[in-house]
């Protein structure tokens, strides 16, 4: 949080912010978009750079922040799309599949419910590995 930094609102980031980390420029310009009140929010990878704890908070003051708003997220990561109104799923540049998270799951065979499985018992296996 910015209000840790050695100066709070007032440290200097360098030019370009080349001071920041990577998780730390992310959220600035996440930030900068949401305070500006733009209609439409494109988000690519938001939350890529972030760690897991980051990252819950960071979808959690999205939700709120997007509200009333059109958002558009670009992920791989499919948690971080989970609650959107509406999915996209692309392959190869083509639309396979459109629905809510729970419609696209429904369907064991889709794309998106495969992909979900492998983020997911990846993840777990992982977990799993590490205790």
């Amino acid at each position: 949080a910015v209000s840790k930094w050695p100066q709070g609102y007032e440290t200097q980031v360098g030019e370009r912010g080349l001071k920041l980390s990577g998780g730390e420029k992310q959220r600035v310009a996440i930030a900068r978009a949401i305070l500006k009140g733009a209609p439409v929010l494109v988000f690519d990878e938001a939350t890529s750079s972030l760690d897991s704890i980051t990252e819950h908070n960071i979808l959690d003051a999205l939700q709120r922040a997007t509200e009333g708003r059109t958002s558009i997220c670009i992920a791989h990561r499919l948690s971080t799309v989970m609650d959107a109104d509406e999915i996209l799923v692309l392959q190869h540049g083509r639309l396979q599949e459109r629905g809510s998270h729970q419609q696209l799951l429904s369907n064991p065979q889709s794309l998106y419910s495969r992909m979900w499985s492998m983020q997911h018992d990846g993840a777990s296996s992982r977990a799993t590995r590490a205790l």
